[in-house]
Formats: structure tokens, sequence, C-alpha cells
């Protein structure tokens, strides 16, 4: 497609015209023919890039760069179309395609696509290259929090590896010197951009770390900074070299590179990553007038305390003084001698008396034993014993007599009453073929068969 860039709205000036002034345009006027002439001449399209400098609005707009290896592409994507991404989340080193209006941004002069549509196509090279690298390094344990080693409390001497033309040290000084002005900076000028800026801040990092030994003075951390910009940008900071010689370094190494929503690999290789340079300055000293005034806080609360101990000591003193340890010291010794002289006599009279206490209950106790001597209650005991032993004997042979007298009895009204006794007399025992005895004649009818007992056998007979 041909774009035609004539800009003349008149007709041709013919030759007789020629001479005429030609028509000036404002800056307004040919921003706005060349803005219609892209979107009457392109109008919408489709573009593939990885997206860089990515920003997301408080107003819900988004803010990109679309680039490919050779040309970039600014892009607006608006809250009213954003509400299409359905979950899919921009962020730089995406690969993407996008669709809509090319326009010009007539406040800057630029053109832009305002962007409708957006749909991933794949990570951008430099951001695979970046997790690529990022996992290497993690997997060797160079982003390890147990390696990340404290920051001095009040550093006298600080390195900074950056570019000494760029706003990251002037803002890093700027801040650093409000805030303690008497702390030393030693800055190791380097490239922050481009190629070869990687192999340039590795070397100013390892000559700090190699400081004194090189001709360096000796610092006590490192800040390895620069300002913010694109993935781009910053991608020497992202750099295996880089990321190794902070992790090498003897010193601790803040790195301060970009703005607070960029990181790279220095940070994660770093001992203490700050978001900005002026952030850094701010965590590596005190400020110094909080620390001034901290200090003499401290000063009179020590001067208090220590008036106070000595009124504290001065008054024990005074009392010490006064009393009268100190005015009639041999007095006080003769009457702390004399207590103990009576106190001893005390003591000797008291063990007397429980000595002389001890021996009657003594004595009184072996007359106890004396008095009541086991032998003869022994010999009481058993003749006691053989009396009442006699006694048992005759009570119990006199109870077997009266026993034996009343089973003789017994045995003999027994034999008196039994049947055996009355048979033996001439009576007999009728029983009928049940075994039930006869007590009568009536109870018999003819034809019954009985069985009588007799005192020396039995009969059967039949009642005719």
């Amino acid at each position: 497609m041909q774009l035609d860039f004539s800009f003349r709205d008149e007709p041709e000036k013919t030759p007789e015209s020629a001479e005429e002034s030609p028509r000036v345009l404002s800056v307004t006027e040919l921003t706005r023919r060349v803005r219609a002439l892209l979107e009457r001449g392109l109008g919408e399209v489709w573009v593939r890039g990885e997206i860089s400098n990515y920003r997301r609005q408080a107003s819900g707009h988004h803010y990109f760069t679309l680039k490919d290896d050779g040309c970039q592409l600014a892009c607006v994507l608006f809250a009213s179309a954003a509400r299409g991404l359905r979950g899919l989340r921009l962020a730089d080193g995406m690969q993407v395609q996008a669709f809509g209006a090319l326009t010009v941004y007539e406040a800057r002069g630029q053109y832009q696509l305002i962007v409708e549509l957006v749909q991933e196509e794949g990570l951008g090279a430099l951001q695979a290259r970046f997790e690529a690298l990022k996992a290497k390094l993690a997997a060797e344990g160079i982003f390890d929090a147990d390696r990340k080693r404290p920051l001095p409390r009040l550093p006298m001497r600080i390195g900074v590896v950056t570019s000494p033309t760029g706003a990251a040290i002037r803002d890093f000084l700027k801040v650093l010197h409000r805030r303690m002005p008497g702390v030393g900076v030693i800055v190791n000028p380097v490239r922050v951009q481009g190629r070869g800026a990687a192999a340039e801040i590795a070397a100013a990092v390892a000559e700090f770390s190699a400081a004194p030994g090189n001709g360096l003075p000796d610092v006590d951390v490192v800040v390895v900074t620069r300002g913010g910009g694109s993935l781009e940008d910053l991608w020497e900071f992202n750099e295996e070299a880089v990321a190794r010689a902070i992790a090498a370094s003897r010193i601790p190494v803040v790195s301060a590179v970009g703005h607070e929503i960029d990181f790279t690999l220095s940070d994660f290789a770093a001992d203490f990553r700050a978001p900005t340079p002026s952030a850094a300055a701010e965590q590596l000293v005190p400020d110094a007038a909080e620390l001034r005034r901290a200090v003499e806080r401290h000063a009179l609360r020590l001067l208090r305390e220590c008036a106070g101990a000595i009124r504290l000591h001065r008054s024990r003193l005074v009392a010490l003084e006064r009393s009268a340890l100190f005015r009639e010291p041999a007095r006080i010794l003769r009457e702390r001698g004399q207590s103990l002289d009576l106190l001893a006599e005390a003591l000797r009279r008291a063990t007397a008396l429980a000595l002389e206490a001890r021996v009657a209950r003594l004595r009184h106790a072996r007359a106890v034993i004396a008095a009541h001597r086991p032998a003869p209650l022994l010999a009481l005991c058993r003749e006691r014993a053989a009396r009442a032993r006699v006694l048992l004997e005759e009570c119990a042979f006199r109870q077997l007599g009266r026993r034996r007298e009343r089973l003789a009895a017994a045995a003999a009204l027994l034999g008196t009453l039994s049947p055996e006794a009355t048979l033996a007399r001439g009576y007999s025992i009728t029983r009928d073929v049940n075994g039930c005895i006869v007590r009568s004649a009536a109870e018999l009818t003819s034809g019954d068969r009985l069985r009588t007992r007799f005192r020396d056998g039995e009969a059967e007979s039949v009642v005719d």
C-alpha cells in the first residue's frame, strides 16, 4: 500500500503564482494531517510483538510498547476495551497479537496503536532468557536467603557502581548527603546500558571486593544502581556475569536498579534489594538529624540517671557518717561482746537443765522396767494357763457324758416307737397295690389285692 503524504490543500500553483510565498503550517496542523492520513490509509490492523514498559494506571487504562528486533510501537488499551481481556494479565516480556486503530497522539506528535483486542502469543525472547537464567542460578544456590549478609549499621564509606552522569547517582547522593553528610562515597564509573555494559558492571563489583589490595580504598558496602527503563534497557543487569560477581563479592551488595516494579537478576543475587536509588540511600544510612536527637535524648537520660545515682549514694554516705557505727565503734563492740557473753551463759544453763531432765526421764524408765520384770509375770501366766487347761478338760468330760446319756435315751425311745417294734408285738401293716396303707375296711372292695407285712415277712391276699 502506498501512502500519499502530500499536505497541499490548494491546487497546484501555476507558473504565474510560483513566486508567491509558500503556506507555512503550524505543528498542530501538520500533526492532524499526519493523523488523518494514518487513520485513512491504514485503519485497523493486527500487530504482533513483545510487550515492554507495561504500566497500568489507576484509571484502568493500560500503556505499553510493542517491539521486535528492529522497531517499537506505543500502544494504549483503554479501560473500556480492557474489560475484554477475559483474565489475561499483561506483563513485560509477553509476546502478544494486538488489534486496533493506528493514530497519532497529538500532544507528543507520536503515533500509537489504540488497542481494542489483545491475545497472548507466547513469552518474549528476553523474558524467556531471563526466566531460564534465573532458574539456572537459583538451582546453584546463588539466590539462597541463607547466604545473604546483613548490611553495615553505619557505613563510613560506600562504593557505587553506576554511570557517573546518570540520574541514579544524583538521586543517591542527594538523599545520602541529606541524611548523613559525613559518609564517603567512591563511584566506580561504568556504562549501565548497551552491549558490554554487563562486563563493566561485573568488573567494578569485583574491584571493590578486591580492595584495598588493588589500590582502591576499602568500602563497607557496594551499591549497584541505575534509573528505570524498559526490559531491554535494564538487560545488562540480568546478565550472568553481573549476578555471579555480586554473589562472589566479599562485601555486602545492595541492588537498586530501575523502579519499584522492575526486577533484575542483580536484585535476586544481592544481599539487599532497594526499589530505587533514593531508597537505597535511605536504607544504608540513618537520618543524621534523627540520630543526633536520639543521642541527645540518651545523653540527657544518662545524665539524669547518673545524677540520681550520685544523689542516692551521697545520701547513703551521709547516713553512714551519722550512724552510731562510725561515731562510737568501741562502745558498740563492747555492748555486742557483753550480749554475746549473756547469750553464752544462757546457753550453758539451758544445756545443763536439758541434760538433767533427760537423766531424770532415764531413771524413771529404768524404775518402770524394774517394776515390771517379765520373769514373774511369765510364771504367773503359765500357772493360770495350767489351771485353765484342767478346768477345760473337766468341763469337756462332763459335757460328753451328758451328750451320751441323752443319745442313749433318744435311741431307746426311738426303738420303742419304731414300726419294727410294733410288728414284733403281733401287729401287721397292710398296703394296696399302689403301696398305700389300708387303715379301714371301708376302703376295700371285693377283688382288691393286698400285701400284708409281718415281723418276719410279707403275704399277699385278695378281698372276698
